[in-house]
C-alpha cells in the first residue's frame, strides 16, 4: 500500500537525517578533544616525552569508560586533526559534512589547496571513503588541468580545465601491464566498468553512448564516446587512440565536434568539447595544430594502472610545464 511506503520512506530518511547529525556532532567533538590534548601537551613542554604520556593516560582512561575508538593511535589522529584545522569555522562548515573515515585520509594531504578539494568534493559529490582514497592515490586534484597550468581559461563563468585531466587513470579495468588492448577492447572495457569511468571523468558528467552516430546528407560519423555535463551545459565527445597522437586525429576531433555543434547541441547550450585520449603525446603536434586556438579541443593522456607516486608527479610536472611554455610563446 502506498501509505505503507510513504511512512517507510519517512522513517528511512528520519534515519539518514540521526546518522548525519551524530556524524557532524562526532567530527566536531573530535576537533574539540585535540584541541584540550593540545592544550595540555603545551602547559608541560618543558618535559620530555609528556605529550605521549598524555595520550596513553587518556587513552586508558577513555577507553576503560567509553569503549573502543580510543585507542592511542586513534588519539594520535585527533590531535593532528586539530592541528590540520585549527580554525574551528573550517572544521564546523568542511569537516563536520564527512565521516571520520573521510577527515583521517583528507588530513594526511600535504598540500592546504588539496585538502580543501577533497573535502569539498567528497562532500558535494558523496564519495565513498574507497572512493576518496583512490582520487588522493591517483593525485585528483594535481590531474585537472586547472591546477597544471597558471593560466585560467575560462567558458563564461566555468574553468573548462576544472573538468579535463591530464593523465587520465583507468586502474579500475584490471588490464595486465604486459597486454596492450585495441582501442575497441579499451572502449568496451570502460562500457562495462562505466560507474568507474564517470566517477573518473570527474563531476557532472553523465554518459550518452558509445559508437554514437552522427550523419550529414552522404556520410555516416561514429564517435567512440559520448557525454554530456550538466555543469558545463555541454556535450563531451571522447575519441580513443592507441599510440601516438597526429594531426589527423585532432583535425577528425574538432570536425567531430562542430558536427555535433551544427546537428545535436540544443540552443543555449555551450559549444561541444572534444577530448582525445591518447597512450602517447605528441608536444610538437599540439603545439603546431588547430588545438593551440580552440578552447573546446583537448588532448590528454590515459594510463591503465596507477604509476608510482614519483612517476605520477613527474607526469604531472611535465605537463604542468609544456602547458605553461605553450602559453607563454
Amino acid at each position: 500500500m502506498q501509505y505503507i511506503n510513504e511512512i517507510k520512506t519517512l522513517l528511512a530518511q528520519a534515519r539518514q537525517k540521526s546518522y548525519q547529525a551524530i556524524n557532524s556532532i562526532m567530527v566536531e567533538t573530535y576537533w574539540k578533544i585535540g584541541e584540550k590534548i593540545v592544550l595540555e601537551e603545551q602547559n608541560g613542554n618543558t618535559r620530555a616525552n609528556y605529550g605521549e604520556a598524555v595520550l596513553k593516560t587518556l587513552s586508558v582512561a577513555l577507553t576503560e569508560e567509553f569503549g573502543k575508538g580510543f585507542s592511542y593511535a586513534n588519539l594520535r589522529n585527533i590531535r593532528q586533526f586539530y592541528y590540520t584545522y585549527p580554525n574551528f569555522e573550517i572544521c564546523y562548515t568542511l569537516c563536520s559534512k564527512l565521516t571520520w573515515s573521510h577527515n583521517r585520509l583528507i588530513m594526511r594531504v600535504e598540500n592546504q589547496e588539496a585538502r580543501n578539494y577533497y573535502l569539498s568534493e567528497a562532500a558535494q559529490q558523496q564519495w565513498s571513503v574507497r572512493t576518496l582514497e583512490r582520487n588522493i592515490n591517483t593525485f585528483y586534484f594535481q590531474r585537472l588541468l586547472s591546477n597544471q597550468n597558471e593560466v585560467n581559461s575560462s567558458l563564461e563563468t566555468i574553468n573548462i580545465k576544472d573538468f579535463i585531466k591530464d593523465p587520465y587513470v583507468f586502474e579500475f579495468l584490471n588490464i595486465p601491464e604486459m597486454h596492450q588492448p585495441s582501442e575497441k577492447e579499451l572502449e568496451q572495457n570502460l562500457i562495462s566498468k562505466l560507474s568507474s569511468f564517470v566517477m573518473e571523468m570527474g563531476k557532472g558528467f553523465s554518459f550518452v553512448g558509445n559508437q554514437y552516430r552522427i550523419s550529414t546528407e552522404a556520410e555516416h560519423f561514429y564517435i567512440d564516446l559520448v557525454f554530456y555535463n550538466y555543469i558545463l551545459k555541454c556535450f563531451v565527445l571522447i575519441d580513443l587512440k592507441m599510440g601516438k597522437l597526429t594531426h589527423q586525429d585532432i583535425g577528425q576531433m574538432d570536425m567531430y565536434r562542430r558536427m555535433f555543434d551544427d546537428f545535436k547541441k540544443p540552443e543555449g547550450d555551450n559549444p561541444t568539447i572534444g577530448i582525445l585520449l591518447c597512450t602517447e603525446k605528441s608536444e610538437t603536434v599540439v603545439k603546431y595544430s588547430i588545438m593551440k586556438d580552440i578552447p573546446q579541443l583537448f588532448a590528454s593522456k590515459y594510463k591503465l594502472y596507477i604509476p608510482t607516486e614519483q612517476q605520477l608527479i613527474a607526469e604531472i610536472e611535465h605537463q604542468k610545464a609544456m602547458l605553461n611554455l605553450r602559453n607563454h610563446e
